[in-house]
């Protein structure tokens, strides 16, 4: 059966006949049979070479052995216990030894789900009621994240989805990213916020990258007026490096949450931080926090077996630099628009100069981008349907994957 014939029947049996909106591509999405190292082959026999890889969580690649092998272990055993299993241990000591601020570690199911925890975890532990995220910042699909981008800087939160109350994200402030001033005057005003909750690199619109001392800047000011710090790492965590943003820009949060590659392409979130805070997390204290799935086994399985690959392997970063690096100059002979990388994620955005925050990203010429997505899928690339999604690249690109890219870029941006 074609894409098209499955979309329509999708359409009578799921809302928008997709499980996520961004999946919804006009006219219709295509539908993937298989995958395999860095590409996809859809249902009507089309191959691409895939710079989504789920978005994100495919640093390796698609099936890969190290990771396809640990599953299929694992489910020898079974697949759900709802018990402690000794993979928890094994994955934890990875990510509390890799970040120098994660202390103690707590696994749940999804990105959104460590969020909303360390949200919880940070008001139960301050006290206070409030919340500061960047504008445009994307921290999952729960209540008091669901705001509008693009309100003023401090204004109150405007709900940006039906059935959110107006009076839970009434709690939640916004400041534009790359903007320390914006936050210290907020701070000023407002002695009722327990965390700013941020991603270091701004990767559900990006990557926007920080200026050069903006997040030193933050943990200062946040440390100053006593609020935790919760560092959004779900896409830069093992993206950007072993021990992720944190690392790599040397700045210690109170707080930080995971997602994508900690799962090696299985569900998985995880939210972790100093020892005190993470100790009011129940059964250990107060703060309620539960899951049926969460710790599931064979995600930690092939989390681990990710991990352990990138840590024999850091060379792995070096080449997704260079490669990222090759394909920004292959977009730079174009002379259209602006490219922006780092590591393994990258994006060429419909824009003079790069974006330093959503609003500049909001700039961005989307008719072009359209155009220019559509090109490269016909010429065999597949990249994220969106201007304001990350486009990344895994370690299963060969170069004749990256040179392919490359040319997609000269030829499709003069389209």
């Amino acid at each position: 059966m074609k894409s098209s014939d499955l979309f329509a029947r999708a359409q009578t049996l799921m809302p928008g006949g997709v499980s996520s909106p961004v999946r919804a591509i006009k006219p219709y999405p295509f539908y993937v049979e298989r995958a395999a190292g860095s590409h996809l082959t859809t249902v009507d026999g089309t191959d691409l070479i895939d710079c989504c890889l789920g978005y994100g969580p495919l640093i390796l690649g698609h099936a890969h052995p190290a990771v396809r092998e640990a599953i299929e272990r694992q489910l020898e055993k079974g697949w759900l216990y709802g018990t402690p299993t000794p993979l928890e241990l094994d994955l934890a000591g990875v990510i509390t030894g890799d970040h120098p601020a994660v202390e103690m570690v707590r696994f749940v199911s999804s990105g959104s789900e460590a969020t909303m925890a360390a949200i919880r975890l940070a008001r139960g532990y301050t006290g206070k009621q409030d919340i500061i995220k960047i504008e445009g910042g994307f921290h999952g699909a729960h209540d008091a994240v669901l705001v509008k981008a693009g309100s003023g800087a401090t204004t109150l939160g405007v709900p940006d989805s039906a059935g959110v109350p107006a009076s839970l994200v009434a709690h939640t402030r916004q400041v534009p990213y790359n903007d320390p001033e914006a936050l210290e005057t907020l701070l000023a005003e407002d002695d009722d916020v327990a965390a700013f909750i941020l991603e270091p690199v701004m990767g559900n619109v990006g990557p926007v990258l920080p200026d050069d001392g903006y997040l030193a800047d933050v943990r200062e000011i946040t440390a100053a007026y006593d609020v935790l710090l919760i560092l959004d790492e779900v896409i830069t965590g093992y993206r950007a490096g072993i021990g992720g943003a944190e690392v790599l820009y040397g700045v210690k949060p109170d707080l930080a949450t995971f997602g994508k590659i900690i799962g090696g392409g299985l569900p998985i979130g995880a939210f972790g931080g100093r020892r005190d805070i993470m100790e009011l997390v129940a059964p250990a204290g107060p703060v309620y926090q539960a899951g049926t799935f969460s710790g599931n086994p064979a995600s930690l399985a092939a989390g681990y077996a990710a991990l352990r690959h990138l840590h024999e392997h850091p060379e792995i970063y070096r080449r997704l630099d260079e490669a990222t690096r090759a394909i920004g100059e292959a977009a730079a002979d174009a002379g259209k628009g602006t490219f922006v990388r780092i590591g393994s994620l990258f994006k060429h955005f419909f824009r003079s100069e790069p974006p330093r925050d959503y609003r500049e990203v909001k700039e961005c010429d989307t008719e072009a981008f359209s155009r220019f997505w559509k090109a490269m899928l016909e010429t065999g690339i597949f990249l994220p349907p969106s201007q304001f999604e990350t486009n990344f690249l895994s370690a299963a690109h060969t170069t004749q994957d990256i040179e392919q890219i490359a040319d997609a870029y000269r030829s499709c941006l003069f389209a």
